[in-house]
């Protein structure tokens, strides 16, 4: 019985040895990235049959654990992957916000230079020095839209690159899990299947934790201690000791821009719509929902400028007393043809109506019997055999023969702010006056008095002829007569006071009460160079509501900006949010599975204690057992 006390002893110093080792494990690694405290479990070893009754034979120890809770670290995981989207989206559009808002990057103060510009020119028509700062403002105005479009492009490439790091750190990481699942395997055959390796599974869960920040990934452990991974739309990229490579993916629709497809042996698969949580998400999902609409609506604008004071300056008078042209320039909506397309069909794109022109993107498809054009923005989609459909103050022309499948990306208004440019090149180009003015006879005896001609179309034949409206006897009447070539126009039109009277390509209105006989003359504006009627046309621009009809210039860039804000302030919230549940649960997962020293120092003092109580047993088995020997020798 002395033998087997000792016997028993010694299984204890063996197991309080291991205790103490694993605890000064805990200990040493108080500080290592991704360490799990361990934990011996001690069992008692089978106890064996003496006479009559069992007596133990010592402990042993069964395993080394690793203490954690798979449902705290699955929420460690889900949070990491929560924080790095939000904080990828708030990066860049805290960029945006910047180049929106600054006062030398954004358009506000632009537009107001430029219209007080006008107002300064329709104060003094002839100033060569106020025409000069009106050429001069503009340039600013239009440097300014393509300064935005470069900066916005400047993003999508940035975006791209970065997408592109981090599809190589996933495959990297994927890598690593795949071979860290093979050292598991093989070190866990050779206990038994009663022990894994604690510092690969850290290991491994380390790299776990650094996936889940690119993208939200799911886990399923094996019975053979390896793990599953699988990204968010249930695409597997570690299977066992194989790992998937993700790659960047030209979009067949838009190469401008990355996808991210899925390697399966000699083919890629498209799976950007199923990538979610992490840097990686973050990065599309901005892309998506705000740098595509953000350049839309600053192209809209860019637009809206050009096409609404070329209209009103093409109806004016040049200091050379020709018409006016066009002041700026602009690009054609912007057509893309899919790279998969197997038809020859060639889609063109123009704009009939900036008024009712949106900021969205269409998608125009042929299923082998009917074209559907479909506004991205709502779905909203409208179906033809062939062309032309006319839509949102777009026309879209189809020519050539598709193929089934076939689809073509329109965005209107994408390169509206890069493709704005100022044509005119002299300051007597600026069309400052209008090429017709009015007149009231002298000898007039009421108190009539008739607006500046508004020029309706300055393409027509006869918009330079005189004209004159005389007032019939009684005044309610009055005749429209071309002076120019003595054609009567109108006879006998009943008068009212601010009515329409259009004639010639031209519109004025006659105001108060005329008396019978009372003349007024509308005639070409020869040496109107002092003239401003059309540049206050053109300064009222300013004011009109000429975006989508709800909106001014200014307005509708205020509206761009203050979208841009809000979206970045809710966006710091939901961070700092995030941030605040990803603390909490690694807080959590640490208190369990963290190293808590002075848990470590009780530990230590108690199996210290108990190794020394085993030695004690040992000590007393030896002096009974030596006290045996010396009665035996007598």
């Amino acid at each position: 019985m002395v033998v087997d006390a000792s016997r028993v002893a010694i299984t204890g110093l063996q197991v309080f040895q291991r205790a103490l080792a694993t605890t000064s494990n805990n200990v040493a690694n108080v500080g290592t990235e991704g360490y799990t405290r361990q934990r011996v479990d001690i069992t008692s070893r089978p106890s064996q049959r003496f006479g009559d009754g069992f007596f133990g034979s010592g402990a042993r120890v069964s395993s080394v654990q690793r203490i954690e809770d798979q449902f705290l670290n699955a929420r460690v995981q889900s949070s990491s992957s929560d924080v790095a989207r939000l904080d990828s989206y708030l990066s860049l559009i805290n960029r945006v916000e910047n180049l929106v808002s600054g006062s030398q990057g954004g358009l506000d103060n632009a537009f107001q230079n430029f219209f007080n510009s006008l107002q300064d020119l329709s104060n003094d028509p002839a100033s060569i020095p106020a025409r000069q700062v009106v050429l001069s403002n503009s340039d600013t105005l239009v440097a300014r839209f393509k300064d935005l479009d470069a900066s916005y492009n400047d993003i999508n490439k940035e975006i791209n690159t970065r997408l592109r790091g981090d599809l190589n750190d996933i495959n990297s990481l994927t890598s690593g899990i795949a071979d860290l699942n093979k050292a598991i395997v093989a070190a866990s055959a050779t206990t038994s299947g009663e022990g894994v390796p604690n510092d690969l599974v850290d290991q491994r869960n380390v790299l776990i934790g650094r996936l889940s920040e690119r993208l939200s990934v799911n886990t399923v452990e094996l019975s053979d201690g390896s793990v599953n991974v699988f990204i968010g739309g249930g695409e597997s990229v570690v299977i066992g000791n194989l790992s998937r490579d993700l790659s960047a993916i030209n979009d067949p629709a838009n190469p401008g821009e990355l996808l991210v497809g899925i390697n399966v042996g000699p083919s890629t698969f498209d799976i950007t719509d199923k990538i979610t949580g992490g840097s990686v998400s973050g990065l599309l999902d901005f892309r998506s929902e705000q740098l595509g609409q953000i350049r839309n609506q600053t192209g809209r604008l860019a637009l809206v400028l050009a096409n609404e004071f070329n209209a009103q300056h093409q109806a004016g008078l040049d200091a050379n007393g020709s018409v006016g042209g066009q002041f700026f320039a602009t690009s054609a909506p912007q057509t893309l043809a899919n790279q998969n397309n197997n038809g020859t069909a060639t889609v063109t794109t123009s704009i009939t109506d900036i008024s009712q022109v949106t900021t969205s993107d269409y998608e125009l498809n042929f299923d082998g019997a009917n074209f559907t054009l479909t506004r991205l923005s709502d779905g909203v989609s409208t179906s033809a055999a062939s062309g032309p459909f006319n839509i949102d103050g777009i026309q879209v022309d189809i020519a050539g023969a598709a193929s089934a499948g076939d689809s073509f990306l329109i965005q209107p208004t994408r390169n509206g702010a890069a493709g704005i440019s100022v044509l005119l090149t002299n300051t007597s180009q600026i069309a400052a006056a209008s090429p017709v003015r009015s007149l009231e006879s002298t000898a007039n005896l009421g108190n009539g008095v008739v607006t500046s001609p508004e020029v309706l179309d300055v393409n027509n034949a006869d918009l330079f002829d005189t004209v004159e409206i005389r007032f019939n006897t009684p005044a309610t009447t009055f005749d429209v007569v071309n002076v120019t070539d003595g054609a009567t126009i109108a006879v006998g039109v009943a008068y009212s006071s601010n009515a329409n009277i259009d004639f010639n390509g031209i519109r004025v209105q006659i105001q108060n009460q005329p008396e019978a006989g009372d003349v007024f003359t509308i005639e070409q504006n020869t040496g109107g160079i002092g003239d401003n009627t059309n540049v206050v046309a053109l300064l009222d621009l300013q004011t009109s509501q000429t975006v989508g009809g709800t909106a001014t210039l200014q307005e509708g860039y205020g509206s761009l900006v203050s979208q841009i804000g809000t979206i970045s302030r809710q966006t710091s919230i939901s961070s700092q949010t995030q941030q605040a549940l990803f603390d909490q649960a690694v807080q959590a997962r640490d208190s369990v599975s963290g190293v808590n020293l002075d848990e470590e120092a009780v530990d230590l003092i108690r199996y210290q204690q108990a190794y020394q109580a085993a030695a004690q047993v040992i000590a007393t088995s030896n002096t009974l057992f030596d006290t045996f020997l010396a009665a035996v020798r007598r």
